[in-house]
């Protein structure tokens, strides 16, 4: 592929999105002698009584019921433990396959992750060579590599940061200066009319909303086993373009949708560049060839 192919970027949720449930509850949870029930409301309840940010309260929770339980929270337990998450259907061939698909339709695609999940989890996953970057909540560790203090936390409002990270290129959280910078919209490696979100909850609704209102697609999953209903409210409520089972399998509904907007990204830049050319021609004038005026 060419060095000026346009690029395209996929950005996903990944609890209730790419996996049926929360990373946490697989083998996290279990460990602590817990329901994944009792856990989350344990939470619910901290983040009333102390007016306290969930995905802060439930990092908090994590390492105090391990402490209480004898549980390991050391980096590599946590990769351990995203070792038993599960993936939808179809999730594990998805990314070659819309990356070959992309590729015949003359574009690039970048996968991001924009999570409230741990981020030691989800690099345990076999998915994680796909994604360009990762954005997720994560710890500060010790000198022994245990879990003390959330570094990053991930929440329904800090979710859209990271789309502009992605649009203007700046993808290291530790760097301020690029995100907080102007960058003309030609100038942006991904605008935003090449980007799609998928997502699930209530979580991913600032991201779902910003992405179709600046021209993108957003694209609203729910487990095929699940009820649709909060779902279907998003796309009733005009924040989202589609609502559809995670399925990821070829052929099926997501995966058509997908590709379908892959032709209209790719069909739209196709337009844009003969636009381009155009003015660059038009602007540079007729060619004074002079053996022609001889």
């Amino acid at each position: 592929m060419g060095k000026n192919i346009p690029i395209m970027a996929i950005v996903y949720d990944f609890d209730g999105t790419l996996s049926p449930r929360d990373m946490q509850e697989y083998d996290f949870i279990p460990k602590l002698g817990m329901s994944s029930k009792k856990f989350w409301k344990e939470v619910q309840e901290k983040a009333q009584e102390y007016n306290s940010d969930r995905i802060l309260t439930y990092m908090h929770c994590m390492v105090k019921k391990a402490q209480e339980k004898n549980v390991s929270v050391q980096k590599k337990k946590f990769r351990e433990f995203g070792k038993e998450v599960e993936l939808f259907k179809g999730v594990k061939s998805w990314f070659n396959r819309i990356n070959q698909y992309a590729k015949k339709h003359d574009l690039r695609v970048e996968h991001y992750i924009v999570s409230s999940g741990i981020l030691e989890m989800i690099m345990a996953s076999p998915i994680r060579r796909w994604f360009k970057k990762i954005f997720a909540s994560t710890f500060i560790y010790d000198s022994n590599d245990v879990a003390c203090w959330p570094a990053i936390a991930v929440n329904y409002t800090t979710k859209t940061q990271f789309l502009f990270r992605i649009n203007k290129g700046s993808l290291d959280i530790s760097d301020d200066s690029k995100i907080n910078r102007y960058v003309p919209q030609e100038e942006r490696p991904i605008p935003f009319e090449r980007m799609i979100y998928i997502g699930d909850g209530s979580t991913d609704v600032p991201c779902m909303k910003l992405v179709k209102e600046q021209g993108g697609h957003s694209i609203a999953v729910y487990s095929p086993h699940k009820s649709r209903k909060k779902a279907h409210s998003l796309i009733n409520q005009g924040r989202v373009n589609f609502v559809l089972p995670a399925d990821y399998s070829k052929n099926k509904s997501l995966d058509k949708v997908v590709k379908s907007i892959i032709d209209k990204i790719s069909a739209t830049a196709r337009v844009q560049i003969l636009e381009k050319k155009r003015y660059v021609n038009k602007a540079r004038g007729p060619r004074n060839n002079k053996n022609e005026q001889k």
